[in-house]
């Protein structure tokens, strides 16, 4: 459906990198997408025999995964050469991460992996755990609020939708305001709506929690969803990352439910007309 295309796995030699990989390996095979393991060196002297170790790697995961596997070394900081590398390879669909709680790839956390994500033209899929043995994400979970910044996200749930015949799970942000209230509403609708027109299933929920963050990853573990998809913060900044936004608790969720990271900004990498 999307060859040519590629799914980026950035890789610092980990085994949570490995995990990455495996549910990198799951979505190529059905997009019929490339994989590009991508390692970002600290200095120019690394490149070398770092790339003599990847080139490696990739070609026993080709074999053992029966995807075609590249290798490539950037040279840089992984805060913004992965970043970089999507804007400048618009063939890349998403990113598949791995995360390391507290140690490794320079603490790569729930909020320095924010900062990874936010400078990405692609989307990223963050992965903490060995995958489920299973080739689809049956629920995605969608939180909804008031926000107006929603619509990558809707595509890429109608895109995931179709290709996994998958349930979209909406959550629904509780709040009192009026006005707000009808904002919720307002971007219900419109995702129902055009959920309905590709025929993608969905089911709704309403968050009791005190935060949409914290509502979403609780509904998520209570029908035990294979994935959740969420939007970044717009013009995110230093004080979000000291202070907390919100994505970077569910990216960091303690049921280790892999997370959909969609950047607001236009979609380019690919279109919903084949459906």
């Amino acid at each position: 459906m999307e060859a040519g295309k590629k799914i980026v796995v950035p890789w610092d030699f980990t085994e949570v990198a490995e995990n990455a990989l495996s549910q990198a390996v799951m979505i190529a095979k059905i997009l019929d997408n490339k994989i590009v393991l991508l390692h970002i060196a600290k200095k120019e002297k690394e490149i070398e025999e770092a790339k003599a170790k990847l080139i490696e790697v990739a070609q026993s995961a080709a074999t053992k995964h029966e995807v075609e596997v590249e290798a490539e070394v950037k040279e840089g900081t992984i805060f913004t050469t992965i970043g970089e590398y999507t804007k400048d390879n618009e063939d890349i669909n998403l990113v598949v991460m791995g995360t390391h709680g507290m140690k490794g790839m320079q603490k790569l956390t729930g909020s320095w992996a924010l900062k990874v994500i936010v400078s990405s033209y692609a989307p990223f899929i963050v992965i903490q755990d060995t995958p489920k043995e299973k080739n689809s994400f049956d629920k995605i979970v969608f939180p909804v609020n008031f926000k107006s910044e929603n619509r990558e996200k809707l595509i890429w749930a109608i895109y995931f939708g179709k290709i996994f015949n998958a349930t979209i799970h909406f959550i629904k942000q509780e709040v009192s305001d009026k006005n707000l209230v009808k904002k919720v509403n307002q971007n219900l609708s419109f995702a129902k709506k055009y959920l309905s027109k590709y025929n993608v299933n969905y089911e709704i929920a309403t968050s009791e929690a005190s935060n949409l963050a914290q509502g979403t990853i609780d509904y998520a573990k209570s029908i035990d969803a294979d994935l959740m998809l969420i939007m970044t913060t717009k013009n995110i900044g230093t004080i979000d990352y000291v202070l907390g936004a919100s994505e970077q608790f569910i990216i960091a969720n303690t049921a280790k439910i892999p997370v959909m990271c969609v950047n607001p900004r236009k979609a380019t990498h690919f279109s919903l007309s084949t459906f």
